[in-house]
């Protein structure tokens, strides 16, 4: 996607054919600046921090991070080092396990003087992919758009909700639940987009605000608790969310909150689609809430703030009273039975084990070894 005149990734190799090169999200959307990583650390402290987040693009910094170890060091003790350094970085999201063994079953047989070109093959592989990907779900997740966009009349705007970030900023390209938007705006249809704060990082105030205003696309952020309101005035045609790890039964794991959009969603008669790349599918997991772990975050995430001030500096404040503790779970879980579909790079799925089975026989296969 664009930024300014300029296409842009969100991760790429830079000139030099090794390093690579990333957007750092935390600077946004007031500082557009990218940096560059050099080591296996380098991309272990991007995710682990923030400066790279969503799902997607977890999993191809860690994939570029193996690369990285193994131009530094392409031994079996470093392949298991790395491979354990990377996989902690963040508990929740599966493209960051998919992504590891990806590179660690491809590298692992191999000699060690053909791993470094094999891993740098492989991580651009998966980049790619995950474009494809998002192409994918972007054109049946239209399909979807141009159904309501036939119920509406001529130039009557078509209302999504979305929630944190799930736009290009979270993938290599596109997005997920952003890829549908484009296409349809690209296509001239009248798409307005809710975009809720999400506290409390606001990747939707500081991301999806920030990357559909650069494509052009019609939005309005919100405070997260709007939504509800808005459905119940009919001011919502449908939801789409992302997420970071799907069960096999269809549960959905993503950002806090998703959850109650999903229960407002049901009760106003609201369609409530994920957009769901395959690599997101956990065939290992069949119930959400008991079996995903959530990630609890720094509570200084919800403490303070960051913004710009009047005269133009970036400034981080504090907005709770010393002393009060702080929760900050990171992530809840929407049982399948809240699910309208899951929109695939392949189809638009029911939220349920035969349906992901049949669409990605592959994927159980892999779960079952």
């Amino acid at each position: 996607m664009k930024v300014g005149d300029r296409h842009f990734r969100s991760i790429w190799l830079e000139q030099d054919g090794w390093s690579v090169g990333a957007i750092d999200q935390r600077r946004l959307p007031h500082d557009f600046v990218t940096v560059r990583l050099a080591t296996s650390d380098a991309a272990a402290d991007a995710i682990r921090s923030m400066l790279v987040r969503g799902a997607p693009l977890i999993g191809a910094t860690a994939a570029y991070g193996m690369a990285l170890a193994m131009r530094a060091d392409s031994s079996d003790a470093a392949l298991d080092q790395v491979y354990q350094t990377l996989i902690g970085t963040r508990p929740t999201a599966i493209n960051l396990r998919w992504a590891l063994d990806e590179m660690r079953r491809l590298l692992r047989p191999l000699p060690p003087q053909q791993r470094t070109e094999a891993a740098y093959a492989r991580a651009t592989a998966i980049a790619e992919e995950d474009i494809a990907i998002n192409q994918g779900i972007g054109r049946n997740g239209l399909e979807l758009i141009e159904k309501i966009v036939a119920t509406k009349q001529q130039g009557e705007r078509i209302n999504v909700l979305t929630h944190c970030n799930a736009g290009w900023l979270a993938t290599v390209d596109w997005g997920t639940a952003t890829a549908p938007i484009y296409l349809a705006h690209d296509r001239g249809h009248p798409i307005h987009v809710w975009v809720d704060e999400t506290r409390p990082r606001n990747q939707g105030a500081s991301l999806t605000a920030w990357e559909l205003g650069h494509h052009g696309v019609p939005h309005t952020v919100i405070p997260d608790n709007t939504g509800g309101h808005l459905m119940q005035h009919g001011m919502v045609d449908l939801v789409i969310v992302g997420t970071d790890r799907v069960t096999a039964d269809g549960d959905v794991c993503n950002k806090i909150g998703t959850y109650l959009k999903a229960l407002a969603a049901h009760d106003n008669g609201v369609p409530f689609y994920v957009a769901l790349p395959s690599p997101t599918i956990d065939f290992s997991v069949a119930d959400g809430v008991r079996e995903i772990p959530i990630e609890q975050r720094g509570a200084e995430e919800v403490t303070h703030m960051t913004g710009r001030t009047a005269d133009g500096r970036t400034e981080t404040v504090r907005i709770v009273p010393d002393g009060s503790p702080v929760a900050n779970y990171g992530f809840d879980v929407t049982p399948a039975r809240l699910v309208t579909g899951l929109i695939t790079e392949r189809a638009v799925l029911k939220p349920d084990r035969a349906a992901l089975a049949a669409a990605f026989p592959e994927r159980t296969a892999a779960a079952a070894e």
